[in-house]
């Protein structure tokens, strides 16, 4: 016999905050990680040289502030985060750069003959900033409790996600700023689930920062872990769970995996409908991730670019766009988009006294093979002249080792799922509760499910408070503040 009320399959951080969310209900709760560590995507281990902490997979956290999850959690009541003034910036060729300041009029007024341009486009969405988090962080399947906000961000994603893209743009440095944040989501550019997500991200950055947590993304991780230890819950590592049959008695049980892992987890008993609603899921394109170990900061030719603490390296929007889309034609670009983030600039403990950590990965097809490695030493030293100089140590993983360290990412696919615009409504079936699946008590929690990517907990949030309602009958969320 078993006492659990809920065990969670996962311990990334949506697993972690279904966990949190349950536990905090007073059910007893059992997460199981297939690791020797938790966190997922939010782990922070040395992987250069001793005493260089990187973070594996997510570095700085623009939904930290904004996640509904993390705000009734009050994760800023529990984890010291560094909020650069600059949330990222863009370098471009002969020392220029454009950056995007917490303050959305100092950015503008650093963007040339485009600077009010850029701030009629982004001050709605700025002055809306918590209307568009909750319209971004729900099943699009709702009415949005901020019609105003969802109005505003539609019109504008419509324009930045088509050939209008440029109408409003004069010169090069504001249509860059947008395009560096887009292009996160590895889609073709322009599209509209690109811009959507890159105007939801920019908003963010200037309304609220784009922190870093100090000590690494574990630091949130662990946040979330004592709590559940706390309140009774139990995490078991080491431990793969190959079918629902071989896990002890429980009410409930909710899945941070892939829709395909969830296939062979659940076996037979998934009702065709279903089945062939998640076969059809589609992963998208991946990333090679390259971490550096440095003897001192990137020598940007841009020295404001030290001030981010995030930089969008790969020039002009049309340059990014031309990589961006060659990689979803299945190419390798030259001179690649490469997204950097560089922590130790704002929290000395990731590496010895002198010494800095950077964080990039560059975007590939689905399960490349390719090393990446070099191609992203000349993207920066293209902006940063003397960057090789400075290296000590590289850990480079290409995007079938990507996967292989975390099953949550296909081919190297690190939203898991491709955040195309059809299939962030059907993410992963068109329902207002897609956490929710038709087996008894059974969910899904991971980044497949609404809202999609990002270290926000949200998905698991959502399918913890999904549980409470249809299999522990109770419309009550509990209360998640630090106590």
């Amino acid at each position: 016999m078993s006492d659990l009320d809920a065990i969670i399959v996962g311990a990334g951080p949506n697993g972690l905050a279904a966990a949190v969310t349950l536990a905090r209900a007073g059910l007893a709760v059992r997460v199981y990680e297939k690791g020797g560590t938790i966190g997922g995507g939010a782990r922070t281990m040395e992987m250069t040289l001793p005493g260089y902490r990187h973070d594996v997979c997510s570095a700085v956290h623009p939904l930290a502030f904004e996640s509904r999850f993390f705000r009734e959690f009050g994760l800023r009541r529990r984890v010291d985060f560094a909020v650069p003034d600059a949330s990222f910036a863009q370098p471009l060729d002969g020392g220029r750069a454009a950056i995007a300041y917490r303050d959305l009029d100092r950015t503008a007024a650093t963007l040339g003959r485009d600077g009010d341009a850029y701030a009629r486009l982004m001050r709605p969405l700025v002055d809306h900033a918590s209307g568009v988090a909750d319209f971004t962080g729900h099943a699009l399947i709702r009415v949005p409790a901020d019609p105003v906000a969802a109005v505003w961000f539609g019109l504008r994603t419509l324009e930045q996600g088509s050939g209008a893209w440029n109408a409003r743009f004069r010169e090069d440095a504001a249509p860059a700023l947008l395009t560096g944040v887009a292009a996160h989501t590895i889609l073709a550019l322009p599209s509209l689930a690109a811009a959507g997500a890159g105007l939801a991200l920019s908003t963010y950055g200037h309304a609220r920062g784009w922190p870093i947590p100090i000590g690494g993304s574990q630091s949130i991780v662990d946040a979330m872990a004592d709590d559940l230890r706390a309140h009774g819950g139990e995490i078991v590592t080491d431990h793969e769970v190959g079918s629902l049959r071989e896990l002890p008695a429980a009410r409930a049980v909710l899945l941070d995996v892939v829709p395909r892992d969830f296939l062979r987890i659940a076996g037979d008993d998934v009702p065709s409908g279903y089945r062939g609603a998640l076969e059809r899921f589609r992963y998208g394109g991946a990333v090679a991730k390259v971490d550096f170990a440095l003897s001192g900061p990137v020598p940007w030719a841009n020295e404001e670019v030290r001030s981010a603490g995030t930089v969008h390296v790969g020039g002009t929007r049309a340059e990014m766009a031309a990589s961006e889309n060659l990689i979803s034609r299945g190419g390798l670009p030259d001179a690649p988009y490469v997204l950097v983030a560089q922590p130790s600039g704002f929290d000395p403990s990731r590496a010895p006294a002198g010494g800095h950590v950077l964080w990039t990965y560059t975007h590939v097809p689905s399960g490349s093979t390719a090393d990446r490695a070099e191609v992203v030493i000349r993207q920066i030293e293209r902006f940063a002249p003397g960057f090789r100089d400075l290296i000590v140590g590289v850990n480079s993983r290409n995007a079938v080792e990507v996967e292989a360290e975390n099953p949550n990412y296909p081919g190297g696919d690190i939203a898991a799922g491709a955040p195309a615009l059809w299939q962030l409504l059907k993410r992963p079936v068109v329902s207002p509760d897609p956490w929710r699946t038709p087996l008894d008590g059974v969910y899904l929690c991971s980044a497949s499910t609404s809202p999609g990517p990002g270290v926000h907990g949200l998905a698991g949030w959502h399918a913890a408070r999904s549980a409470l309602r249809h299999t522990f009958g109770t419309r009550i969320s509990p209360d998640l503040s630090p106590r």
